[in-house]
C-alpha cells in the first residue's frame, strides 16, 4: 500500500471495542511472544486497558469506504506492531499492546468474506502481500488469525450464493489469482512446520490451513500440479500421517488433500513414492488389518487412504514400491481377516496385479511387462489363490453402514483379477492357478460360465436401450459422429461389457492354456444354455479392436495374442 496515502488519509475515529470480560481476556493474554521474559505480572485489567485506548474503526455499512478504513487501520498496525518489535525485542510488554491491536483487527476483517465483490480493492491496495507475510510472523497466534480470515475468504461454500454476479465473481478471481501469485501454498505449508497440534488453537489453524489448499484446488486445479511448493506439500502430508497421534480431523483432512494432489497430476504420484510414500501408506493401512474404524470419519480415512494408493499403482515404479513393501501380502491378509478392510484391499489387489504393457508375444506365450509378471507370480506364492476364488464362488456383498463395495462391485474386482491373473502369471504360478479350475469337479469353470450368461443378458439389455437412444438421436436429426460412438462405447463399458469381456477372456485363455477337460466343460454348458460361441468370440474380437490405442506397438502384440486364443477356442 502506498505510504503517501496511509499518512494522508485520516478515518473517523469509531467506538472504541473492547473485551467484554476477563475470559476473553485471558484467550488473548495467551498469544506466545519470541522472548524468554515471564509475561505472567500482565494482568488483564492492563490489556483491556490496552484495548479501549486503541483506534478500531465502527462499521454501520460495509461499502468500498469502509474497507478501504478497514485495510488502512490494518496496515497501520502491522506497521506499528514491526516497528516496536524491532525496537524492543528482548522487551515484549513494550510491544503487547501492538500485538493485540493487530489480532484485533484481523478478527474485525472477517467482515470482508460476506462481500467478495469489494476482494479486489485489496488487489488494488496491495494489501494481499500484507495478509499473506502476517503468515510467517513471529506470534504464531496471529498466524493462525490469518488462516482462519483466508479460510472463510476462499471458502466457496460460504461464497457460493454471493457469487452470482459477474462483478462479484471477477472480483473473487482477481483475488484467488493474486494470492497464487504470491506461493501461499509454500507459505502455508511453512507455517504449518511450527505449529503444535498438541495445543488446540494451533491445531485449528492446521485445520484451516488444510480447508484453504482444498479451497484453492477447487478453484484452480492446477496448482496440484508438481512443482517446489506441491513438492514440499507432499513432505508434510506424509510427516503428518506417520505420526502417531490419536485420529482426529486434521488426520482425515490431511488424506483427503493428498488424495486430492495424487488424483489430479501424476507428478505429484511419482513423487509421493519417491519420497517414500507408499510405505507410508501401507503402515497406516496396517492399522485396519484386525479391526474397523470406530467411527464415520475413521471410515472415510481408510477409503482415502486406499484411494491414494490405488491412484499411485498407476506407476510402475510406485508398483515396485508397493511389491517390495510387502503390500501384496498385506492385501491378501485383510481378506483372509474379513474386515471393513477388504473393500479397500480387493480394489488395490484389482490395481497392482493389472498389466501394464506388453514388451513381446510368440504364438503360444506373452510376455508381460516384468513388474506385474512378479506381482502375479508373487499373489500366488503367498497362497493368494486360497483367498481370492473363495470370494469368486460366492461373492458377498461388503457395504457396511452404506460405505464398502456392492456385490456387482466386488464380483467386477474379483472377476478383474482373476483375469489379470490369467495374463501375467507365468511358470509354475501359471500352472498352479489353471490348476484351482479342476478342483471339485471344474466347479469353478461352472461359475465362470454362470458369470458370463449373467453378465450377457444385462449387456443386450443396456445395448437396447442405447439403441433407443441412438435412434432417437438420428431421428431428431443429430448426426453419429465418431466421437458420440466413443461415447456410447463407454457407456456400454460402464454397464458391464467390460466385466463380460474379462469373463469371456477368462475362459478362452483356460481353454487354451488349461486342462483339456475345462473347455469341455465350457462347450457343455453352453450347449445345455443354448449358448454361442460366436456371441464370445465377438466380444472378444470387440475386445482386442479397442485394445491400447494410444500405443500401437501394444496393440499389435497383445491382439495376436488374443487371435491365438480365439483360434484355439
Amino acid at each position: 500500500m502506498d505510504v503517501s496515502e496511509i499518512v494522508a488519509f485520516n478515518p473517523d475515529k469509531g467506538i472504541k471495542r473492547i473485551f467484554k470480560d476477563l475470559s476473553t481476556v485471558k484467550s488473548d493474554k495467551n498469544m506466545k511472544f519470541d522472548s524468554q521474559k515471564d509475561l505472567n505480572n500482565i494482568k488483564p485489567e492492563e490489556i483491556a486497558k490496552y484495548l479501549e485506548n486503541s483506534d478500531d474503526v465502527e462499521i454501520d455499512v460495509f461499502d468500498e469506504n469502509a474497507l478501504k478504513r478497514l485495510i488502512l487501520l490494518f496496515e497501520k498496525r502491522i506497521y506499528k506492531n514491526q516497528e516496536l518489535r524491532i525496537k524492543f525485542n528482548d522487551t515484549p510488554e513494550k510491544f503487547l499492546e501492538s500485538e493485540l491491536n493487530l489480532h484485533n483487527v484481523i478478527q474485525q476483517m472477517h467482515i470482508i468474506s460476506t462481500t467478495p465483490k469489494l476482494y479486489y480493492i485489496l488487489v488494488e491496495l496491495n494489501s494481499i502481500n500484507s495478509i499473506i507475510n502476517l503468515l510467517s510472523h513471529e506470534n504464531s497466534d496471529i498466524s493462525i488469525a490469518i488462516l482462519s480470515l483466508l479460510q472463510e475468504m476462499t471458502d466457496l461454500s460460504v461464497s457460493d450464493g454471493i457469487l452470482e454476479d459477474y462483478e462479484s465473481l471477477e472480483s473473487f478471481n482477481t483475488f484467488i489469482e493474486a494470492m497464487l501469485n504470491t506461493q501461499i501454498i509454500q507459505c502455508i505449508v511453512q507455517n504449518m512446520e511450527r505449529l503444535d497440534e498438541s495445543i488446540k488453537e494451533e491445531s485449528a489453524g492446521i485445520y484451516n490451513s488444510l480447508a484453504i489448499i482444498e479451497n484453492l484446488s477447487e478453484i484452480y486445479p492446477n496448482i496440484c500440479k508438481e512443482g517446489n511448493p506441491q513438492e514440499e506439500l507432499l513432505l508434510w502430508l506424509i510427516k503428518r500421517l506417520k505420526l502417531k497421534l490419536p485420529f482426529d480431523s486434521n488426520k482425515l483432512y490431511t488424506s483427503e488433500i493428498l488424495a486430492i494432489f495424487l488424483q489430479n497430476h501424476e507428478g505429484n504420484r511419482l513423487h509421493l513414492g519417491n519420497l517414500g510414500g507408499i510405505d507410508v501408506l501401507l503402515r497406516q493401512l496396517a492399522i485396519y488389518k484386525k479391526h474397523d474404524p470406530e467411527t464415520s470419519e475413521e471410515y472415510e480415512f481408510l477409503f482415502n487412504l486406499f484411494d491414494c494408493l490405488s491412484l499411485c499403482l498407476l506407476d510402475p515404479q510406485n508398483q515396485e514400491n508397493f511389491l517390495e513393501g510387502e503390500g501384496l501380502q498385506l492385501m491378501n491378509l485383510m481378506l483372509r481377516e474379513k474386515k471393513q478392510s477388504r473393500c479397500g484391499a480387493i480394489k488395490i489387489l484389482n490395481h497392482a496385479l493389472m498389466k501394464s504393457k506388453v514388451i513381446a508375444c510368440s504364438e503360444n506365450d506373452v510376455i508381460e511387462n516384468d513388474i506385474s509378471n512378479r506381482c502375479c507370480n508373487k499373489f500366488v506364492e503367498i497362497l493368494g489363490l486360497r483367498t481370492i476364488f473363495p470370494i469368486f464362488m460366492k461373492t458377498p456383498n461388503l457395504t457396511k453402514n452404506k460405505v464398502g463395495l456392492s456385490k456387482f462391485e466386488t464380483e467386477e474386482h474379483i472377476i478383474s483379477i482373476i483375469a489379470s491373473l490369467s495374463k501375467g502369471c507365468t511358470g509354475q504360478a501359471k500352472q498352479r492357478f489353471l490348476t484351482k479350475f479342476i478342483e471339485n469337479d471344474l466347479s469353478k469353470v461352472d461359475r465362470l460360465v454362470e458369470f458370463h450368461f449373467s453378465y450377457l443378458s444385462k449387456i443386450l439389455k443396456s445395448d437396447n436401450e442405447l439403441e433407443l437412444q441412438k435412434q432417437k438421436m438420428i431421428d431428431e436429426g443429430e448426426i453419429i459422429d465418431e466421437s458420440m460412438e466413443e461415447e456410447f462405447y463407454l457407456k456400454r463399458l460402464e454397464n458391464g461389457l467390460y466385466t463380460q469381456q474379462m469373463i469371456d477372456y477368462i475362459m478362452i485363455e483356460i481353454s487354451a492354456s488349461g486342462d483339456p477337460s475345462i473347455k469341455e466343460r465350457i462347450m457343455q454348458i453352453l450347449l445345455l444354455r443354448r449358448g454361442s460361441i460366436k456371441t464370445i468370440r465377438d466380444i472378444i474380437l470387440e475386445y482386442a479392436g479397442n485394445l491400447g490405442e494410444n500405443d500401437k506397438d501394444f496393440s499389435q502384440t497383445y491382439q495376436q495374442h488374443i487371435l491365438y486364443l480365439i483360434d484355439k477356442f
